[in-house]
């Protein structure tokens, strides 16, 4: 990571970007329908075989492009095929991936994904280049183009979660950048001691209900939204599935529920979410506004397969959500 004090003394900031995402970058090979694993040897017919892009940074850069943000996705991926399947995917989407590191080492993370024939999924997964991720693969000038870093999947990048993190999140503050994290389950069980230290340098905190719910160690939304707030974060909002999303900055409160669609994919969901939230920060608008958008980003994302093919322009949004009705709740 460049030193942050030669950057912030440049009389001049290029702010040519909205929000730089940082965080997982996968590569997602999907077959269907999987009803078994073929016999050791042996060889077995599927219908289809898919390539996608997926993880955290990924899906929430491609869906803030698509939503007009000016987006840039950093991370790390490898020297191999997969790795320049994602990167040519986010170019195509207009995204920046200046910030992108190729490690020469470690593979590209990639998951297969075994479609049965009734959808469910199941996965193995390699941590690749992600696990390798460190402070000091972070561009700051390319944070400083921004005017939100947004880490995404945090807990999943196992050098660089919680004090190589929060380096980067209070690097990005001291250089005039509004930070945002999105958390993601923590295997290892660590949850509040490891992403303590990044607390006190995150504004805005957009992790799931379940996971919030483990770091907090409180169960009522509005209590564990408190406990974030008291550390200093700005704007809490916690996704919580067919419940809806609750959001807050301490003296306004908004519970959202969802938009009555019929989801045939949830891949991407949260993703999908953060991305709405942050495009409605970089809009301007009010909480309700901004937590509605969110909602409806997530909802669009679930109508269609893959984890952002579902997600429309800004316009379209706006279209659906004047459209489509709000899921009663209970």
């Amino acid at each position: 990571m460049k030193g942050v004090g030669a950057l912030a003394e440049k009389a001049q900031v290029n702010r040519s970007l909205d929000v730089v995402c940082l965080g997982i970058m996968v590569a997602d090979v999907l077959a269907r329908p999987v009803s078994r694993l073929p016999e050791r040897g042996k060889l077995d017919l599927v219908d289809r075989i898919e390539l996608h892009t997926g993880g955290c940074a990924v899906n929430t850069g491609i869906a803030l492009a698509k939503l007009g943000v000016r987006t840039a996705v950093m991370g790390k991926v490898g020297m191999d095929g997969f790795g320049d399947f994602i990167i040519h995917t986010l170019e195509r989407h207009g995204i920046d991936t200046t910030g992108v590191v190729r490690d020469h080492v470690a593979n590209t993370s990639a998951t297969m994904v075994m479609i049965d024939p009734d959808g469910e999924r199941s996965f193995i997964h390699y941590l690749g280049a992600n696990a390798e991720l460190r402070q000091e693969d972070v561009d700051l000038e390319v944070v400083q183009r921004g005017r939100i870093l947004h880490i995404a999947g945090h807990n999943l990048m196992s050098r660089f979660d919680g004090p190589d993190a929060a380096a980067v999140l209070e690097a990005a503050h001291r250089l005039g950048v509004e930070t945002s994290l999105d958390t993601a389950w923590d295997a290892t069980g660590r949850w509040f001691q490891l992403i303590e230290p990044c607390l006190p340098h995150i504004d805005y905190f957009v992790p799931s209900i379940e996971e919030a719910r483990m770091i907090a160690g409180r169960e009522d939304p509005a209590e564990i939204a408190r406990f974030f707030l008291d550390y200093g974060v700005k704007i809490v909002a916690l996704k919580m599935g067919e419940a809806g999303c609750y959001v807050t900055d301490g003296e306004r409160s908004v519970r959202m529920p969802v938009y009555d669609v019929q989801p045939i994919d949830t891949t991407g969901a949260g993703d999908c979410f953060a991305a709405g939230f942050l495009a409605g920060l970089i809009q301007g608008w009010d909480l309700e506004r901004t937590a509605r958008f969110a909602n409806a980003v997530g909802a669009m994302c679930v109508t269609s397969i893959g984890a952002t093919s579902g997600v429309r322009g800004l316009s379209e949004t706006l279209a659906f959500m004047q459209e489509t009705e709000l899921k009663p709740e209970g």
